[in-house]
């Protein structure tokens, strides 16, 4: 009995490390990096290292002069300002990429205690926090083009012009039609947006990357996409004048970037595969209902934002079965 050893769960380990996990988050993040690169050239590198940088000086400064401690894990901090970055106008200032990323840790982040204690996503914060205290520099848009030669829209996003033609009293087909607006432009990048939205392609290639490495789990997109599908197709043939199809959801605005990186952030998702599903559905549910009737044209980080709130209460209500009574 004097071998036996008695310790708290868990007790079968692995040898993958949150270092590990989120070097492999980043390597996913890569072909969307690269595309807006590509995309948006300067402007989009310029607000990539601006967030970087402020991100880790951020945590490195708290982490070293408030807690006496390096930074626990650097790629987490990359990966949130990569995020961040990917999230901003290709068109925003500098300066905007630096008072976000300085809200995302300092804020978001560190107020909480750090890596692993944050309620909100980092990322989502910030661009949050960026759109409601600067809305014109988070709303004024620019076309693709950086270092390749391409055609593509200018101006607003295509989420954005069809939200105002329909105020104005057009039918949302005849919008699309008119401004030559379709979903599988931004499949392959050829529609404005954020930085990260440049193509939904280079974003699925992340996402099967993160699947094959096991690095999450499928529940939380497929739930996300899946609601938007069911409840825009259902909107879409009640009204096709008025509502936009189940096609161009997918594909426009930051769906993708915040269905597979961002709301399924280990920290403020639930730890359930039940609780993974009933988030995903709220966040779906949340995206299209701020789509349709809100006054931001897209909805995801909001969404994304207000579920992170009530993960605490998916994670006490949807347990796993117990093994004994």
């Amino acid at each position: 009995m004097a071998k036996l050893i008695v310790s708290p769960s868990p007790h079968f380990q692995n040898k993958t490390t949150t270092q590990v996990l989120m070097n492999d988050v980043l390597i996913a993040l890569a072909p969307a990096t690269l595309v807006s690169l590509l995309f948006y050239g300067w402007n989009a590198l310029l607000l990539l290292l601006v967030c970087v940088a402020t991100c880790v000086g951020c945590e490195f400064l708290i982490e070293k002069y408030l807690r006496g401690r390096d930074i626990p894990c650097i790629s987490a901090t990359v990966v949130t300002g990569v995020l961040l970055a990917l999230n901003l106008p290709p068109a925003a200032p500098w300066w905007v990429a630096f008072v976000g990323s300085l809200a995302a840790i300092g804020i978001a982040k560190m107020c909480f205690g750090g890596l692993g204690q944050n309620i909100f996503n980092p990322a989502i914060f910030g661009r949050v926090f960026l759109l409601v205290s600067f809305p014109v520099a988070m709303t004024t848009w620019s076309a693709p083009h950086g270092w390749l030669p391409i055609d593509a829209f200018s101006g607003a996003t295509p989420l954005a012009q069809i939200n105002e033609g329909i105020r104005q009293g057009l039918p949302a087909n005849e919008i699309v039609a008119e401004n030559g607006l379709s979903g599988w432009q931004a499949f392959f990048g050829l529609a404005g947006g954020s930085v990260g939205e440049a193509s939904a392609l280079a974003l699925i290639i992340g996402f099967v990357y993160l699947l094959v490495r096991r690095v999450i789990k499928p529940y939380i997109p497929v739930a996300i996409l899946g609601t938007v599908v069911v409840m825009t197709t259902i909107f879409w043939l009640v009204d096709p004048e008025k509502y936009t199809g189940p096609v161009f959801n997918l594909l426009s605005g930051g769906l993708l970037l915040g269905a597979i990186f961002m709301a399924t952030d280990y920290v403020t998702s639930p730890m359930t595969t039940m609780g993974m599903i009933i988030y995903g559905v709220l966040i779906g549910v949340l995206t299209v209902l701020i789509r349709y009737f809100g006054s931001y044209p897209e909805g995801v980080s909001f969404a994304i934002l207000i579920a992170n709130a009530i993960v605490p209460l998916l994670n006490k209500y949807c347990k796993p079965k117990r093994f004994a009574a």
